[in-house]
Parts: C-alpha cells; sequence; structure tokens
C-alpha cells in the first residue's frame, strides 16, 4: 500500500503545478527512501550463513536501486508529460482564442474599409456628376438665354445657337452615360440614339489637350475667355490631366453662374515636378444674369480632387472685385 500511494503521489506533484525543483527533491527523497527499505528488505531475504558477505551486499544493492528508480521515475515521468500536455493544450486554445480575436478584429476593419471605399466612390461620382452636369447645363442656360433674345432679330445666329445647344446637351449625356456606366454590375449595350452616334471628342475623357475645346465652349457661350499655356507640353497621367481639367471646368462654369460678362484668363504651366492652373476673372460688367441653380459644392469638390493626389489648391476673391482659383498638382 505505501508503495502505491508513493506512485499515485509522485504522479500527483509531477503533474500539478508544483515547482520543478520542488517535484525532483521529494521524488529523490521518495527514490531513496524506497532504496533504503528495499535494500534493508533484500539484505535480510538474502541472508544465508553458508553465503558470502561479499556477494549479498552489491546483490541487495543493485536490486534495490532498481527497484527505487523503477517506483520513482515511470510516475515521475508520466506526470511530466501529462503536465507538458495540458500546457501545450491550453497554450493551443490561448492561440486560437488570440486568433479568433484577431479574425474579428480584421473583420470589422474589412467592413469599415469597405463603408470608407464605398462613401468615397459615391463622393466621386457625385463629384463627377456634378461637374458634367452643373457645366453643361450653365451654358445651354446661357444659351438659351442668348437665343431667345436673338431668335428674330438674327435668324443665322439664333440657328447656330440651337446647334450648339444640341451639341452640348449630346455631349452631356454621352459624358453621364460613361459615369452610369460604371455604376453597372454586367453592363449591357444600349443602343444610343441617333443624335448622339455622332462622333464626340469628349468620349475620350478629359485632359489637357481639351483644355482648348472647353474654352472655345465658353467663348461660344459670350464669356472673354483666353488661354494661355507655359512651358513644353507633355503627358501629366490621365488622373492628374482630368484633375486639372475638371479645375478649369468648374472655374468658368462658376464665372457664368455668378460672373456674367466677366472676363476670365485660364493660366496652364508645365513645370519639372508639377503642373499648375491658375484661373482669374474680373468682376461682372453689370450684364443682366441668367438665374443659375448652385448647390454651393463646387470649391469643396475642386479642393477634394487636388488634395487627393497630393497637390495645393488655393481660392478667393480678388483685390478687382474678382476671384481666383490656383490648383497645382505633382506629376509622376
Amino acid at each position: 500500500m505505501g508503495f502505491l500511494l508513493s506512485l499515485v503521489g509522485l504522479y500527483t506533484l509531477a503533474a500539478s503545478e508544483v515547482p520543478r525543483r520542488i517535484t525532483a527533491a521529494l521524488a529523490g527523497m521518495n527514490g531513496f527512501g524506497t532504496m533504503l527499505v528495499a535494500f534493508l528488505q533484500f539484505q535480510d531475504n538474502l541472508r544465508d550463513p553458508d553465503s558470502s558477505t561479499s556477494l549479498r551486499m552489491p546483490l541487495a544493492l543493485s536490486v534495490a536501486a532498481l527497484m527505487a528508480l523503477g517506483l520513482t521515475g515511470p510516475p515521475v515521468l508520466l506526470g511530466l508529460y501529462v503536465r507538458a500536455r495540458r500546457r501545450l493544450v491550453e497554450s493551443l486554445r490561448e492561440r486560437a482564442d488570440g486568433l479568433e480575436r484577431e479574425l474579428e478584429l480584421l473583420a470589422e476593419k474589412a467592413a469599415e474599409r469597405a463603408e470608407r471605399a464605398r462613401a468615397e466612390e459615391r463622393t466621386r461620382i457625385a463629384r463627377d456628376m456634378h461637374d458634367v452636369v452643373a457645366h453643361r447645363v450653365s451654358l445651354m442656360v446661357v444659351h438659351a438665354a442668348a437665343l431667345k433674345a436673338v431668335a428674330l432679330k438674327d435668324p443665322q445666329k439664333a440657328s447656330a445657337s440651337a446647334e450648339l445647344l444640341g451639341d452640348m446637351g449630346r455631349q452631356a449625356l454621352t459624358e453621364l452615360r460613361q459615369m452610369l456606366g460604371v455604376l453597372r454590375t454586367a453592363p449591357a449595350p444600349v443602343p444610343a440614339p441617333a443624335a448622339v452616334l455622332r462622333p464626340d471628342a469628349d468620349a475620350e475623357g478629359p485632359s489637357l489637350d481639351r483644355l482648348a475645346a472647353l474654352v472655345e465652349e465658353s467663348q461660344a457661350a459670350g464669356m472673354g475667355v483666353e488661354l494661355a499655356v507655359e512651358g513644353a507640353a507633355r503627358p501629366c497621367g490621365a488622373r492628374i490631366e482630368a484633375t486639372v481639367y475638371r479645375v478649369v471646368q468648374e472655374a468658368l462654369t462658376n464665372v457664368h453662374k455668378h460672373a456674367a460678362g466677366a472676363k476670365a484668363v485660364v493660366r496652364l504651366a508645365y513645370r519639372d515636378t508639377e503642373v499648375a492652373v491658375l484661373i482669374t476673372n474680373g468682376p461682372s460688367d453689370g450684364s443682366p444674369q441668367t438665374p443659375l441653380p448652385s448647390g454651393g459644392h463646387g470649391l469643396i469638390g475642386m479642393r477634394e480632387r487636388v488634395t487627393t493626389h497630393g497637390g495645393g489648391f488655393a481660392a478667393g476673391p480678388t483685390s478687382d472685385g474678382g476671384f481666383r482659383v490656383s490648383a497645382m498638382l505633382p506629376t509622376p
């Protein structure tokens, strides 16, 4: 019973969270005690008057040592194994819990990123829609007012204005169709009306090469606007060129809305590491103002476009009562 209890005790001690030095000390004491008891018992059992004392002593010592080792080593080793396995299972469980928490955090961050991306995309689409609708429709309203004024006095000029109105309407429809096509999950070919099948340079997308045509549109609407280019023209990247184009477009639209009859100047400068644009206009000359709605998002949209590409943007009134808009964007 004592040996059995010692086996159970050593196993329990080794399998518990008791420090190993204490386990080793108690196991050594148990082994020494077992060896001593076994040695005394075997020496007494092997006592024989005819046998030599020199043979009896080593035999009893060897048997006692083997018995002490057999009754001490296995329960201690088994307990240490169970203890190590228990720790491993606990560490794996903690690691699994940690990974689960990390996955939850990653899922939350992914959801936040997706929501932020959707918000940014909605903002970008709203910005593009604003640019296209505000500019084209503003020019169409101005031309419609001019058409009404000269319809009876100058039929030829009225006819030219009407044709220009049609061209602007087709351009607006083309640009809107391009932007709305991005929102389609599975775009299908939609037959275009016959009036929209005319070739349109704007279908290629806004770029610096189209600034001259943009200025000509405003000139055709009666605005005194000039375009000045400094430096050697070079490709600046599709996104950079589209941003500069939209800034000029929105600035000219604001001149149509808020400074009827004012003269404007568009300066485009190609520099070593950036491209800059400056749009300035003087005060209104008192011409009859065609009422145009304004949502107040034009300057905000221009600033967002420019800062998205790491550029600088500034806008404000000038000393002569006019207004200036400037933007600088780094080029690749």
